[in-house]
């Protein structure tokens, strides 16, 4: 964002967006082509290699495999012939497993076979590779196939039960095969044996991390948002943004093992603590204990807090203030100050982080825990004094390129319902549209493009000046800027507040090709989402900025994201206000239906029912509208 003249601080072109800090690497998850033949017959097979070395996967068998997807792929869903389909690739997989999981392209062909692979035998794979564990788990590509496995297991758990009657009899023919809870309590087992090894090594860490989440029955969103190998039809039509950590049953003796992995942490608290790849695997501990067994997340964050507070004294307060500004023990501290329970951050932030906020909102690492601490505030005990020590310093923060501290904290004052009405007057002043009053009008896209006044429309104003009143004409004429993630996120938090007025009354000042590029924008259109379902605005003051959107409905509809923000409004919108959208879409049908976009939008509004059976069409949409407001009644019920 820029800085207007009158700021004490160093005048500038914008307000910095914000650092950023990345994260583990992902896997790639990349479609693997295929032909179209049949997988038989299987490729000639030859003599194992020694257990130490890799076993090198021939040309024909990586050919065999890919022509065996690629016809899975292709079977019915359900049926006998898929099911011996997936017996025979599965009994070829089990003899060739770790030259499939140390081989690139067959290390990506396994993670999407396993996803096929129905409980025994996978359990076979699974048997086949233990006997390489630290060669497979220590792999740069076997280590996928190993976290692959470990996450059928929500698929698969239910239906170990059923199988186990089978089990005898299959024993005889096939050879007695350990039990999917024996193979993960061996695998637990065998890390935790070496448990310091694995979570420090770059590839083993991963299946530290994916095995405490399958301990726990909890995988967590980073890893279900991973795309990895086969997903099902119905995971890969669920947009990321809806995905929650996932909880599946699991025995008891899994709790029992995650809590011997929990104790294994204690043993070497600072190596994980300090040390780059292990925090990860600590920080993941901490998420999963939190859902599944909160008085142990406890008692690990005790002993981080502990451990810290007892290092060498920081010049200017408490040890914790030194770790706040490391790079690798402040991600590990971001994640105990999600997790702490409400009583036990307090004392956190009494005895530690009191009167220190501002320098760690102006630290270009420790700003990030500090974000994390917010995000964490749900008193108005904590809030109120958090509030008090940074709001003298919102614009300087914003200045120094640390924007998410500030949407945290007004993300905090959202959440608790407090000093709602204080941080929106400060926002104002920070961005130079407080003062003359007619400059409020325009907060919105300054908030948006996170840009102070005077930069957002390019004006000169001598230091000390009068600021000049808001120009209407000048405002209408200005295209609107690239809306950033957290100018979205702002505008979000603040469409939550209890009284959003200014920023509706904002968002009603724009004209209808400024509020199509907001609705049109990756970011903006979130904004959008926000009008629509915050508890706060209503109807009236809903209807009252949808309405500019008139005479751009067709532009929306072959947008990608404008065209899910007319989805939205139109899943909302009364009779009359359906009438006229199709009535204005139905001027350009054509071009909807030769549009990528427009032609989802067209068959959604029943278009082509619109323009040729209007009556049919107002019934059918009059009983649409009868049963939402049925819904809508017993909902509020």
């Amino acid at each position: 964002m820029g800085l207007g003249p009158r700021s004490p601080h160093k005048v500038g072109r914008r307000f910095p967006a914000g650092g950023k800090r990345g994260r583990g690497a992902k896997g790639s998850g990349r479609p693997l082509p295929g032909s179209k033949r049949q997988p038989w017959p299987p490729p000639d097979r030859r003599s194992e290699p020694p257990p130490d070395s890799h076993p090198h996967l021939s040309p024909e068998a990586l050919g065999y495999f890919r022509r065996a997807l690629s016809a899975l792929k292709e079977a019915p869903e359900t049926g006998e012939e898929r099911d011996l389909m997936v017996h025979n690739i599965m009994k070829e997989v089990e003899t060739q497993a770790l030259a499939l999981s140390t081989n690139r392209t067959g290390s990506e062909m396994l993670q999407e076979l396993l996803g096929f692979s129905p409980l025994k035998p996978l359990c076979r794979v699974w048997a086949a590779l233990r006997s390489n564990l630290r060669t497979v788990a220590c792999h740069r590509c076997g280590v996928h196939v190993l976290q692959s496995a470990l996450l059928q297991l929500p698929r698969l758990l239910g239906s170990a039960a059923e199988e186990e009657e089978e089990q005898e009899g299959e024993d005889g023919k096939d050879g007695p095969t350990e039990t999917l809870e024996e193979l993960v309590l061996g695998l637990a087992a065998e890390v935790c044996d070496d448990f310091l090894f694995y979570c420090g090594d770059t590839h083993g860490s991963f299946v530290v991390r994916t095995l405490l989440q399958v301990l726990g029955g909890t995988i967590l969103e980073s890893e279900r948002a991973r795309p990895r190998g086969f997903q099902s039809s119905e995971a890969q039509k669920a947009p990321a943004r809806e995905c929650k950590p996932a909880d599946f049953e699991v025995p008891e003796t899994f709790l029992n093992r995650l809590q011997d992995l929990t104790s294994s942490f204690l043993k070497d608290i600072a190596v994980f603590i300090t040390d780059k790849i292990s925090s990860f695997c600590l920080q993941v501990a901490l998420q999963v204990l939190h859902h599944k067994l909160p008085e142990f997340c406890a008692y690990l964050c005790n002993a981080v807090i502990g451990y810290l507070s007892t290092r060498s004294s920081s010049v200017d307060g408490s040890p914790l203030l030194l770790f706040l500004r490391d790079q690798t023990s402040s991600r590990l501290l971001e994640q105990v100050l999600l997790v702490l329970e409400p009583p036990r951050l307090q004392s956190l932030f009494e005895e530690h982080l009191q009167g220190q906020l501002q320098t760690l909102a102006a630290h270009p690492i420790a700003n990030f825990p500090l974000q994390r601490l917010l995000d964490a505030v749900t008193t108005p005990e904590l809030l109120s004094p958090v509030f008090e020590e940074l709001s003298p310093v919102l614009e300087a923060v914003l200045a120094q390129g640390h924007p998410g501290v500030v949407i945290a904290l007004v993300g905090a004052c959202r959440r608790v319902g407090a000093c709602q009405a204080k941080v929106l007057q400060l926002l104002l002043e920070a961005f130079h549209c407080a003062e003359p009053s007619s400059r409020q009008v325009a907060c919105v896209p300054l908030f948006a493009t996170l840009m102070a006044y005077e930069v957002y429309y390019g004006l000169m104003e001598e230091e000390g000046a009068v600021p000049a009143e808001h120009q209407v004409e000048m405002a209408a004429a200005r295209a609107l800027g690239d809306v950033t993630v957290l100018g979205s996120l702002l505008l979000q938090h603040l469409l939550h507040f209890s009284t959003p007025g200014l920023v509706l009354r904002s968002l009603g000042a724009l004209t209808g090709p400024q509020l199509l590029v907001l609705a049109q924008s990756p970011a903006g259109s979130h904004v959008l989402d926000a009008i629509l379902t915050s508890p706060s605005v209503t109807r009236k003051q809903r209807r009252r900025v949808l309405q500019n959107l008139k005479g751009q409905y067709v532009a929306l509809a072959c947008s990608r994201h404008g065209s899910r923000v007319l989805d939205a409004i139109w899943s909302g919108a009364a009779l009359g206000a359906r009438k006229e959208i199709a009535a204005e879409l139905g001027e350009q049908n054509q071009q909807l239906i030769r549009d990528p976009f427009g032609h989802h939008v067209a068959r959604n509004v029943a278009l082509t029912t619109f323009l040729k059976r209007r009556e049919a069409w107002e019934q059918q949409q009059g009983a649409v509208a009868k049963r939402r407001r049925a819904l809508n009644s017993i909902l509020e019920d």
